[in-house]
């Protein structure tokens, strides 16, 4: 399967009240090969099971994949090679890879952009223009990751932009 898919099974909470919801995506196994099998390989292992998505930020991205609700960080394989230059771009509704200041630093945390976010894209193999490696995007769910980017935010420990209420993935599924 060149274009394999990913549901990602995830749990508002807001308030008192939970909602369940799926977020499909489709993974470009052609021009994102590294990226694809590096998701593919922490989907495969349980590893996003009970991560959240521990940033929100409204008219930009909701980021996860790394993270307990309780904001510690879980251990990780080694980096992957940054392949923003595939000609994918940060456009609304895509899945790309988040890293450190260090092009090449991605591991499990990734981000589904909620708007087209065209300062991400890779201009050049320098610090600043490497860009953010898209690898992905959604397919079924949008109203999900929607839902998601409406939640009340707050800071927590050292992180700001986290959801007051945990959303949870609580599962992570390869169709």
């Amino acid at each position: 399967m060149s274009n394999p898919q990913v549901e990602l099974h995830v749990t508002i909470n807001v308030a008192e009240t939970a909602t369940q919801g799926v977020i499909t995506l489709e993974l470009d196994a052609e021009k994102a090969p590294k990226s694809t099998a590096n998701f593919l390989a922490y989907v495969n292992s349980g590893f996003y099971n009970g991560t959240v998505f521990h940033r929100v930020i409204k008219n930009f991205m909701i980021q996860g994949g790394g993270m307990t609700a309780d904001m510690k960080q879980k251990e990780t394989q080694a980096p992957i090679e940054n392949e923003a230059k595939n000609g994918l771009k940060n456009d609304k509704y895509t899945v790309a890879m988040a890293r450190t200041g260090d092009p090449h630093s991605a591991t499990a945390q990734f981000f589904i952009n909620t708007v087209d976010n065209a300062f991400l894209n890779h201009s050049s193999p320098t610090a600043q223009g490497w860009g953010y490696a898209v690898f992905g995007k959604v397919v079924k769910g949008q109203d999900v990751v929607d839902a998601i980017k409406a939640v009340r935010t707050t800071r927590k420990g050292f992180h700001d932009d986290v959801p007051f209420d945990a959303v949870v993935i609580d599962k992570a599924v390869a169709l």
